[in-house]
């Protein structure tokens, strides 16, 4: 059977060669775990904020955020509401992630006994929450360059809320160094 010009000389679709096809291969099964990353993020970020909004209003709204829980000693700093939010948000939606890509996004990877893996995607969570934390702060400190100023973002409209919005874009701009650890660090195939 004779072959096609195109095939003949290599410009067809049939022309590519093995590594080619392998490299391909992979980045395509990178890209589907990265969708399926974002989408228990996704699943996470609802869980975060559904803690967030409920921490917020058991402390009499988003606008007491900034109410100080204690002086961080020798120094003129305060830890607020707004860091103990971002944290128990966190752990809460880290368990509910992890647990999530363990059987879904990385399912034909390696899989650590549950508590070990539990422990490094927390740790490389806590890095990515750490860097996000700064992030919210910086967002909604009234003095910081990038703050969510008002009229757009105002504590008292839920859906306004410069808290509730600087929690979503901390998650979104940690999102891509978080699922490469995780790729290649939490769930990494045995060697």
């Amino acid at each position: 059977m004779p072959l096609s010009p195109s095939a003949a000389d290599g410009s067809g679709p049939g022309s590519q060669d093995a590594p080619t096809r392998r490299v391909s291969s992979r980045l395509r099964g990178v890209a589907l775990q990265f969708v399926r990353f974002a989408v228990v993020g996704g699943a996470g970020v609802l869980v975060n904020m559904a803690v967030a909004v409920a921490l917020n209003g058991a402390n009499g709204g988003a606008g007491n955020a900034r109410e100080i829980l204690f002086a961080i000693p020798w120094t003129v700093y305060n830890v607020r509401f707004t860091a103990l939010v971002w944290v128990v948000s966190f752990l809460v939606a880290a368990v509910f992630n992890y647990q999530l890509n363990r059987v879904w996004t990385f399912r034909n990877r390696a899989r650590p006994p549950w508590w070990s893996g539990l422990w490094r995607f927390v740790l490389v969570g806590s890095v990515a929450a750490a860097v996000g934390l700064g992030l919210k702060v910086a967002l909604t400190h009234p003095d910081a360059a990038v703050y969510l100023a008002h009229p757009w973002f105002e504590d008292d409209q839920v859906l306004r809320s410069r808290e509730y919005w600087a929690q979503l874009i901390a998650i979104l701009l940690t999102l891509p160094i978080n699922f490469l650890v995780n790729r290649y660090w939490t769930f990494a195939r045995e060697r």
